[in-house]
């Protein structure tokens, strides 16, 4: 998408807030106080610079905002201010962001969904000790890949490889417990996830809300009950894993540069955008795996 379509796409949704805020929220008594110039890049000019950086292939946000927004977007932006500036105002648009991926990004659940989490290091873990930006938010765990400092990325998927809720806990966090709250955002049908979520009482109170909770048992373990869909889909639980590759090759979702909570956050949610804007998208065709000659009707 061009940063044209994307500012246009932003500054909608930015005057549908200002509406719904007026008619929502109280005013302020006082006016709070400027000093200073006044602002010039308002913050639907922040928004898509944002996630356009998520889109360009810049490794770094600086080189993007002074070596691309500032050389090739001038006209499109004539009220720039300098990169220091521009940090601050990243902070300002949090909110705004994070509104607009879930009410303009997200999709709404078809029946068939995947679950699985990735870590988000914050620093190296050599820097462990000495690491304080995050030191009251990260925590420090281990998957298949080693130790490491930070966060996880947990992420609930359709079969067309759209997102359908997020959440962001420590590292050390349970995976089963980010799964209790997105459950009930909206889900229903199957969800396939990895042996991460093994959980007799997860699956009963899932059941309750209407959704399946179907996973591969270890060995030592007694195999589910599934139907024939269920034991092919289980197997394209990969589909999950390769859109948690696009986050971090494609759109960057994970770096070890931020210098304050608010800016990975803000990472974070303008990777998670940039992913939505994508043409493609990894995904399964599930009218495919029916007409297979090897399998039966599905559904």
């Amino acid at each position: 998408m061009d940063i044209i379509t994307l500012f246009c796409k932003m500054d909608d949704f930015f005057l549908a807030y200002e509406k719904w805020q007026v008619t929502h929220c109280l005013p302020e008594r006082t006016p709070p106080e400027t000093r200073g110039r006044p602002r010039h890049l308002h913050p639907s000019e922040v928004m898509p610079l944002l996630v356009a950086f998520h889109q360009s292939g810049y490794r770094t946000f600086k080189r993007f905002y002074e070596k691309h927004v500032r050389v090739y977007w001038v006209n499109a932006f004539p009220h720039l201010v300098s990169y220091s500036r521009f940090v601050e105002l990243k902070k300002e648009v949090l909110t705004l962001l994070t509104l607009y991926l879930q009410v303009s990004h997200l999709c709404e659940c078809s029946g068939i969904s995947f679950v699985d989490s990735t870590r988000l290091r914050v620093c190296d873990n050599q820097r462990i000790s000495s690491h304080r930006v995050f030191a009251a938010h990260a925590g420090r765990s281990k998957t298949s890949m080693g130790w490491f400092y930070g966060f996880k990325l947990h992420l609930i998927i359709n079969e067309k490889g759209d997102l359908l809720g997020f959440e962001g806990p420590p590292g050390n966090t349970d995976a089963r417990q980010p799964l209790w709250k997105l459950s009930s955002d909206g889900l229903f049908g199957t969800l396939y996830g990895d042996k991460g979520y093994i959980s007799k009482d997860l699956r009963e109170l899932l059941k309750a809300q209407g959704i399946h909770l179907c996973y591969k048992v270890r060995k030592n373990m007694k195999p589910l009950e599934l139907s024939i869909a269920d034991e092919v889909l289980v197997k394209k639980r990969t589909l999950i894993e390769s859109v948690i590759k696009e986050l971090k090759t494609q759109t960057q979702v994970e770096h070890s540069r931020h210098r304050s909570f608010a800016n990975f956050q803000g990472n974070v949610i303008s990777a998670l955008i940039a992913y939505q804007l994508l043409e493609t998208k990894p995904s399964v065709n599930i009218l495919e795996l029916q007409g297979s000659n090897d399998l039966p009707l599905l559904f």
